[in-house]
């Protein structure tokens, strides 16, 4: 449920996710814990820094994302209410390796 936040919603909570600057709050989190616990990914940094070419964190948050390859999807509802039922029938499918922190 993203939401308003700061009158930016949805378009304002990815474009921080793909700027790289929401490495340490949900879904950037655990795309960046994801992609350190892969040693391909991980090399590709490393090589990129023993190359003398270290990145910033927020490069890094960006690689990160991309490496995911997330595909988004969304719903309108007409409540927060409606929105949370919403949330939970949808991650009570067992077809997807959700990206949500509640499962």
């Amino acid at each position: 449920m993203a939401g308003e936040r700061s009158g930016e919603g949805l378009r304002g909570r990815l474009r921080r996710y793909t700027s790289g600057k929401a490495l340490a709050s949900g879904l950037g989190e655990a795309v960046f814990d994801r992609a350190l616990a892969d040693a391909d990914w991980l090399r590709e940094r490393l090589a990129e820094v023993e190359a003398g070419r270290p990145n910033r964190a927020t490069e890094w948050g960006k690689a990160a994302l991309a490496w995911a390859d997330l595909h988004i999807c969304w719903a309108v509802t007409e409540s927060g209410e409606m929105a949370g039922l919403l949330e939970k029938k949808v991650l009570a499918l067992e077809t997807v390796d959700w990206w949500n922190r509640g499962r």
